[in-house]
């Protein structure tokens, strides 16, 4: 019964989010265009329910060279390609909202499991272990409110099982307040290998 609730709030969320944050879209798509060259999108490939792939959009954080399909955090120095308006989006996590559309669309939840890369295989095969491949992937999730970047994949992979196991409209409503919490006070995002 609650995953068709779920899929309702995911709409009804979808739709109001959007309409509230136009201003800052327009905003941003502006901001982001006039700052560097390059697209206002930054498309990539990402695992969704099921592991079927999609097209997973962000407004765009860094320059047009920077490496496409690796995790931001992995990079030996990632500064040299996020572009200033980019360090404050992901610092806020603004460059997230986007996905809004595809929460409408259906391609993710507001909450589960972050999206893996298409080539994060190990993250892949830990969920595997706890069904977290089989929910769709969520804007945000249980293991973003307790560690975000800073876990390892065991860890990550352990909180997103949690995640599928517990599922319900109070843990939900639980990780959309607590994201908020750690959104505006930046915790857990992680940028570079230290």
């Amino acid at each position: 019964m609650y995953p068709v609730f779920k899929r309702l709030f995911d709409i009804a969320a979808s739709i109001i989010g959007a309409l509230v944050l136009a201003p800052a879209f327009i905003f941003l798509v502006f901001g982001i265009k006039f700052s560097s060259p390059g697209p206002v999108f930054f498309r990539q490939k990402r695992i969704g329910r099921n592991k079927k792939l999609f097209n997973m959009l962000k407004f765009r954080t860094m320059y047009n060279d920077a490496p496409r399909d690796i995790p931001t955090h992995l990079l030996q120095n990632p500064y040299v390609y996020i572009t200033p308006l980019g360090r404050f989006l992901r610092k806020t996590s603004l460059d997230e909202l986007p996905q809004l559309f595809h929460i409408l669309k259906g391609d993710m939840s507001l909450v589960g499991p972050r999206p893996a890369l298409w080539n994060q295989d190990d993250l892949v095969a830990e969920r595997d272990k706890y069904g977290a491949n089989d929910v769709r992937p969520g804007l945000t999730g249980l293991a973003q409110i307790n560690g975000r970047d800073e876990l390892p994949i065991v860890e990550k992979a352990a909180y997103d099982g949690e995640y599928v196991e517990k599922m319900g409209l109070l843990l939900d409503l639980k990780i959309i307040f607590l994201t908020v919490f750690s959104v505006t006070r930046g915790e857990g995002v992680k940028e570079g290998r230290e």
